[in-house]
């Protein structure tokens, strides 16, 4: 891995959107630098803590095992039997036996692997040609990728702060404390995205527009969120092409500098691939979406009515009390996702608001709001957000310890425990 500038410099001249501009490099260096470089002091720091709260995390498992028989069972689960939970049966199926192939057990109408994009199932079959266990291959996958991005996180924190050390380390902190942490740890595919995603928007802060693209290309071969980030790295090259606050006259070479472009399209090829593969299996062209709808009702419906039904189902009485909390807390994170837009509209952080926009859009726009929870561990605007403003208003940080904290252990449980729905 590899930095640019340490978290500990500041990071340039504040721009109009409230960002900095990255610091001119040294006439006697590189061209360009790598937007991850060899490991800074900070970034130990900040892998030291990830250590520890994985450590935090397996012990939590290990009291659940404990505890999850129940009665007078004088035997504990297995350990690794509690990450064996709901999404990663379905990644583990396709890595072993990919998209159409029939596995023991398999009931076709409610088979719904190709909803899955590929690039998790990829990694955890390479992963498995070392690691013989399933489940341990894809804790692994997730282990190591999580490590990339909580660095490529501070280092994105630092960027944006002229506390760069410190912003890093509380950015990080906040989302490894966050309620829905829990699956950054699971053999999931948050962490192995945000190993793309991060760096390559990284890349994209640091003008190195191929490897933003080729980053983000691997980050939608995880998650169809990758085409979201495509969009935010367009908008960020775009401002580049401002008029200069110096002079008030556009850059001569515009045209030259568009160019850049064709590698933030670079994203969308392996969503196209993707589709192309499952119409010639299927002769859909909308076999993915078509999966999402059947197997969790992602059709489209308004956002007044996404909320309507997510409402009912929290609040009515209509489901058992756990799938009820499910949908409260998924009401929740839609209304952290909604303040997060306004603020980052307010402070005309247009490239964020794109990526953090469509994702709303995506997710409120279904019969009712689902993983929503889960989606914003990938919204990097509200962890460097936060350690902006706890840096400013310390309080911050204590309310953040002091209630959110807590509620990720009890999530951490629930998902373990297998009660995470219903």
């Amino acid at each position: 891995m590899t930095a640019t500038v340490p978290p500990t410099e500041t990071s340039g001249t504040p721009r109009a959107d409230g960002a900095h501009e990255p610091p001119a490099e040294p006439s006697g260096g590189r061209a360009r630098r790598w937007p991850l470089d060899r490991l800074t002091p900070t970034d130990l720091r900040v892998l030291r803590l990830y250590l520890f709260t994985r450590l935090g995390l397996w012990l939590i498992t290990y009291a659940v095992a404990w505890t999850a028989p129940g009665g007078d069972s004088k035997k504990p689960a297995g350990w690794l039997s509690r990450w064996e939970q709901w999404d990663w049966v379905h990644y583990r199926r396709i890595a072993q036996y990919g998209y159409f192939d029939p596995f023991p057990g398999m009931d076709p109408p409610h088979d719904n692997r190709v909803a899955f994009f590929p690039g998790f199932p990829l990694v955890l079959r390479a992963v498995h040609t070392v690691v013989a266990d399933w489940t341990v291959a894809g804790l692994l996958v997730s282990l190591v990728s999580g490590a990339v991005a909580v660095v490529a996180l501070a280092r994105i924190a630092g960027l944006e702060s002229p506390d760069g050390a410190r912003s890093g380390q509380r950015a990080a902190a906040f989302l490894l404390a966050s309620p829905a942490a829990v699956f950054l740890a699971a053999g999931y595919t948050e962490s192995l995205f945000l190993a793309f995603a991060l760096p390559a928007w990284l890349a994209a802060k640091r003008r190195h527009w191929p490897l933003a693209g080729l980053l983000g290309a691997a980050a939608t071969t995880v998650r169809i969120s990758g085409l979201f980030l495509a969009a935010a790295i367009a908008v960020e090259l775009l401002l580049t092409l401002r008029p200069s606050a110096r002079t008030g006259q556009a850059d001569p070479g515009v045209l030259r500098r568009l160019l850049p472009l064709g590698w933030c399209a670079l994203p969308a090829v392996p969503a196209v691939a993707y589709t192309v593969y499952l119409h010639e299996r299927t002769g859909d062209w909308q076999a993915w979406q078509h999966a999402e709808e059947r197997g969790w009702y992602r059709d489209f419906h308004t956002p007044l009515e996404a909320f309507r039904n997510t409402w009912r189902n929290a609040f009515d009485h209509l489901q058992t009390t756990g799938y009820a909390v499910e949908f409260q807390l998924e009401l929740v994170a839609m209304a952290v996702g909604v303040l997060l837009l306004a603020m980052l509209l307010f402070r005309r952080r247009w490239p964020e608001a794109v990526y953090v926009g469509l994702s709303l859009w995506a997710l409120g726009t279904s019969y009712w709001y689902l993983s929503i929870p889960r989606a914003t561990l990938l919204w990097w605007p509200l962890w460097t957000g936060l350690a902006r403003w706890s840096l400013r208003r310390r309080w911050v940080g204590e309310a953040y310890a002091g209630v959110v904290a807590p509620l990720t252990v009890v999530l951490a449980v629930t998902f373990t425990s297998g009660r995470w729905t219903g």
